[in-house]
């Protein structure tokens, strides 16, 4: 049975006069990368501050349901009278929120939502939105979208906030935040000099994490300053590193045809077992990988048995780890789906909320999905070098959430057939890419 989704709502509302001219702000968050799924702000006359967070907190449990009814969702908010109302620890008084509140708790299931008081601080995104609205109102007219900038100007925020309470170790999360830390203080990009020194040649090899130019995700709390020498960080002991092995060719590889779990299963090919044979003689040369995973996609198992058998060692095989389904472009070349689907490939290329034609699955859906896989593999195989052999997407979804780059990053890497890139995790939830796309043992 499929686990429910989970998403994050933050929501708020102001007035500039209480009562006086008031807006909304609400943004619905992904929890696993911290992606924005939507956005929802408006301009609702004159009211007070308490009927404008009611309304921010109804937009945005209405765009979780209609992302999904079934969600799990957390609200979050900087107002300490809707938090403590919506959970029932608050008698609801005034007549104006009476029916704010019935409403609110008619639209998913009690079960399904909880709340949470959050400082104003972190509450930025939908503050925002909130002003927006409210600009805009001032303006004669609505909030647009297209108009916004909540988003980017919250990200940095969020990062340098305090972290919520929850479940430990988000990759994404601390890399975010060391950077925004490293931006803000001292205008420059947070990716040291000192990073760039773990290339291949110290690639899955055991090291002191100052050696690779690891920063430390700050403590929860204020954000400090970072020290005088960015990129440097104290021992955090042996990372978990992923070694991400994309699988060899099939015979839709070189014709670049659209592969994913949804269509042939297809075979390596001829070519593709000289390929599988070459990346096991490289990582036998090398001798650190300790644990084999691989996809549960023929292609991959087969990539994935080479090595193993070169390297004496068991496949365990992880289903999070296949690639996304293309649905009806499964087969076709891009100029084909190019054809035949214009409109719905315009849309996946501008969205990574929009799915292939035909059910398939979008980068949002598999990005949650992978991170959670790589949050399980992590948890039982802290310090070990796991080689994942997997698809395409998932090793640039893997390098996208290390490195804390927006989804349409994943359109500007090349990743070669049994091309080799690597990632390390540090127990602090930070992450490092070591390499990418890897082809020097195929020459």
């Amino acid at each position: 049975m499929q686990r429910p989704l989970r998403f994050v709502v933050e929501a708020d509302g102001g007035s500039r006069g209480n009562p006086g001219p008031a807006g909304y702000g609400a943004v619905v968050l992904d929890p696993a990368t911290g992606e924005t799924l939507a956005e929802r702000a408006e301009y609702i006359g004159v009211a007070t501050n308490n009927v404008a967070e009611y309304k921010g907190l109804i937009a945005g449990l209405k765009a979780a349901r209609e992302l999904s009814p079934d969600a799990v969702v957390q609200v979050r908010m900087d107002s300490k009278l809707v938090v403590e109302q919506m959970s029932g620890r608050w008698k609801i008084k005034h007549p104006d929120m009476k029916p704010l509140a019935a409403e609110a708790a008619k639209i998913l299931p009690r079960a399904q939502v909880t709340y949470e008081w959050i400082p104003r601080e972190r509450n930025k995104h939908a503050d925002r939105l909130a002003n927006e609205a409210m600009d805009a109102g001032k303006r004669g007219g609505q909030w647009e979208p297209s108009a916004s900038s909540a988003a980017l100007d919250a990200s940095a925020a969020r990062a340098l906030a305090a972290p919520p309470a929850g479940p430990p170790g988000d990759a994404a999360k601390g890399a975010a935040a060391v950077r925004a830390a490293l931006a803000t203080a001292s205008g420059t990009s947070a990716t040291a000099p000192a990073r760039a020194e773990a290339g291949a040649g110290t690639l899955f090899a055991e090291h002191d994490a100052t050696a690779a130019g690891h920063v430390p995700a700050p403590a929860p709390g204020p954000a400090k300053a970072p020290s005088a020498t960015p990129g440097w960080g104290p021992d955090m002991g042996t990372p978990a590193t992923f070694v991400l092995l994309r699988h060899g060719e099939t015979a839709l590889t070189p014709q670049k045809r659209f592969s994913g779990s949804g269509g042939t299963d297809p075979e390596l090919s001829e070519a593709g077992r000289r390929q599988a044979s070459a990346v096991a003689e490289a990582l036998a040369a090398r001798g650190t990988v300790q644990t084999i995973v691989s996809s549960p996609l023929r292609r991959c198992r087969e990539t994935a048995q080479a090595v193993a058998d070169r390297l004496g060692l068991a496949v365990t095989v992880e289903e999070g780890l296949r690639e996304v389904d293309f649905g009806a472009w499964e087969g076709l070349t891009f100029a084909e789906v190019r054809e035949r689907f214009p409109d719905d490939l315009q849309a996946w290329l501008d969205s990574p909320k929009a799915a292939p034609t035909g059910g398939g699955e979008s980068f949002t859906a598999a990005t949650r999905r992978i991170s959670a896989t790589r949050d399980r593999l992590l948890a039982a195989h802290a310090g070990r070098t796991v080689l994942l052999v997997t698809h395409v997407t998932p090793v640039k979804i893997l390098v996208r959430l290390a490195l804390g780059a927006p989804p349409e990053a994943l359109f500007k890497m090349e990743l070669s057939a049994a091309s080799l890139s690597a990632v390390a995790y540090y127990a602090d939830g930070n992450a490092s890419v070591r390499l990418l796309n890897d082809t020097s043992h195929l020459r």
